[in-house]
Formats: C-alpha cells, structure tokens, sequence
C-alpha cells in the first residue's frame, strides 16, 4: 500500500473501524491513492466478480401527498395501478426470467396499509418463489400511519403477506438539517433508522442508499456511511450500499442549484465516494452498488476499480432517474451489462436479491428480456 497513506489509517480500515477523520483525510488526500486503496479492500472482499441481478420496477403509481424538492416524479393526479395491471407487469418479469419484482410508489392520502398487502398477496399467489422486493421506509411509515398501527406491526403484516426485502430508499442523507431543506415532510433520521432496523427485527432484509450532491457537506456524508455501517453492526441486516448522485434536472432543489452554478457531481466526486465507501464500511457491508443509471456506462465501469463490486440490474421501466435528468436510459440488456463488467476487467455472475448465484447465467439464454435496474 503507497505510504501516502498513514499506516494507521490503513490498519483502522482492514478492521473494520475506519473514524469520521479517517473518511475525511482520504477525501483530501490524492484520490488514485483512495481508488487503489478501496479496490484492494474490494478484492479482498469480494474478489473479480461482479453481480447484478435479472428484476422489474414497478411503479405503480406517481400520485404522492409528499413535497420532497429534490422528485421531478411526484405528480397530483397520476394513475394508480390496479392490482391486476401490476400483475401483468409481474407476468411480464416472470417470462423474462427476472427473480425480482422492485415495487414502490408515490404517497398516497387515503391508503393504508391493506392496498400494499393486497399487491404482496397477489402477487405471491400466483408467483411464489418472486422475490418481492418493494416499499421503501417512508411508504412503510406512511401507510402504518394511516392505517393507525405501529411501525413494527405493519412489517410483521407485511412480512406474513410475503415481502421478502425493503429497498433502503428515503435516507437521502441521514442528517436533520439536510432533510429540514430538500424534504421537510419526510420522516426523520431517527424514524427511518427505526423503520429500517425493525424490518430487520422482522426478518426483513433492505439496501441502503444515499442521495448525495445537493446541499450536504463532505462531513455528512461521512456521517451517513458510519449510521448506516452502525446498524449493521446492530442487526446484520443490510445487503447492499448504493450511492446515488443527485439529478439536479426538473426538481426545485436542483433548480436552485443550476441557478447558483453548480451542476450534477464531477465524476471524480463520485468515484471517491464509491472509494470511501468500500474502505468505511469494509467488514461491514460487503457489496458496494455503482447505478449504471445515474453513472453512466463508463463511469460506472471505472466506478468497478474504486471499490464497486455490483451494477445493479438492467432496467425495465424505470422512471425516477430518467424524469429527473438521468440520460442513460431505461434499460439495458444483460449481454451488455456482462460485456461492460468483461470491458472493466472482472468476471460478470447474475445473483438473487439476497446476493446468491442464479445456477443459469444470463449469456446462456440471450433471448431473454430483463428487469429492472439501479436495484435499490
């Protein structure tokens, strides 16, 4: 390891016990130093392969009470899909072999906790062995509101209706005084914690995510990465962390940006959060996330050499990035996802949610459609 690195940095990392000053220093430091530092803890780790996994987005509806200023999804009088339309979207992810179906939605006012049940339900009666993969941490809290039940309680409902993981969506950066500006009526830091470590106390596994490149410092950022490495050092029950640059296009809070001069991150920026990353979470949380989506092809690529070990998957319909300025478009097949990680060096390998192997490998059956992506 280049000595440009301190000695007990380095140490601190390899045990799992990185601090705030550490992820700061490295911030600062030369970042090919971070990237070859972040990449041998990715090998260590995980070795040459890359995993995405074969799923389907499904949105079903973009109708939402919420006021976060960073969405160009929300709208006032979009369509809610009924539970036989998301059903036909699910047919149409099974005989595109997809393991996953990713579900999530707007804020609606009057519905509860039934409606989401309804949808898990459905779709388990006819598609058993679908992994349900849906409901991010505010529609949990939301639809526990309305429903006038505890947190814990409408997990334990959803968990015997048959959602098999959450999607650690809704974190945007765990820090107050962020949310009290880019999403004032969104659950807190401490409440989206608690949603996410009861869904583990109910055996309900979920990603973790952070939006970062908005009106956040360096030091909150590194704040959040250390919240989300503390829960799972409580529960052990985060598959994955997936950095997701803000889209600062047809959103109010990117507006304002824009109108300040200041754009989407740099690219380097990005990288050297990938980096940071891999080295504070390392012996933590194992799999590292590089959104092809919000990347872009090649950075994200390059995003595999500073501590990314996952692409996600390919997408099917996914809408959110895309409305708010992300240009790489909506999906993307499995022979160029495998011909991308081949390009950057490592060995593709199609995984479950859970990250375990899928025995038939995406290039054995080119015909195949695929699902959805960004796999939050």
């Amino acid at each position: 390891m280049n000595n440009r690195i301190p000695e007990d940095l380095i140490e601190r990392a390899y045990q799992g016990k990185s601090t705030k000053e550490d992820g700061l220093l490295l911030l600062e430091g030369p970042p090919f130093e971070l990237f070859r530092f972040a990449d041998e803890l990715r090998s260590l780790t995980v070795g040459d392969t890359v995993t995405y996994v074969v799923n389907r987005n499904i949105n079903f509806t973009s109708r939402c009470v919420g006021t976060c200023g960073f969405c160009a999804f929300r709208t006032n009088d979009g369509k809610v899909l009924s539970i036989e339309e998301i059903m036909e979207k699910v047919r149409e992810a099974e005989k595109a072999k997809a393991t996953e179906v990713c579900i999530q939605g707007g804020l609606l006012p009057d519905v509860g906790l039934d409606f989401y049940q309804e949808i898990v339900e459905a779709i388990k009666a006819e598609f058993p062995e679908m992994h349900i993969h849906a409901f991010s941490p505010m529609e949990v809290y939301h639809a526990s509101r309305v429903s006038g039940i505890k947190v814990s309680e409408a997990l334990s409902k959803l968990k015997r209706s048959g959602l098999d993981t959450m999607p650690g969506t809704a974190a945007e950066i765990l820090s107050d005084r962020v949310r009290k500006i880019i999403c004032p009526s969104k659950l807190r830091t401490a409440e989206w914690i608690e949603v996410v470590t009861q869904a583990h106390a109910a055996g309900i596994p979920t990603t973790a995510t952070m939006m970062y490149g908005h009106v956040e410092t360096p030091e909150e950022r590194i704040e959040h990465i250390l919240t989300i490495r503390e829960i799972q050092k409580e529960t052990g029950g985060i598959t994955e962390f997936v950095p997701l640059p803000f889209m600062p296009y047809n959103n109010p809070v990117g507006e304002k940006m824009i109108r300040e001069g200041r754009y989407a991150t740099p690219g380097l920026d990005d990288l050297k959060i990938y980096a940071i990353s891999r080295i504070l979470l390392h012996g933590h949380v194992d799999n590292i996330q590089a959104s092809w989506v919000k990347l872009g092809k090649k950075l994200s690529q390059f995003a595999l050499h500073c501590g990314a070990n996952d692409l996600g998957g390919t997408l099917m319909e996914e809408s959110i990035s895309r409305l708010a300025g992300a240009p790489n478009g909506e999906n993307i097949s499995v022979e160029e996802l495998e011909w991308m990680i081949y390009g950057a060096g490592r060995v593709p390998k199609e995984r479950t949610t859970l990250y375990k192997g899928v025995r038939e490998l995406a290039s054995r059956n080119p015909g195949r459609i695929t699902g959805c992506g960004a796999s939050e």
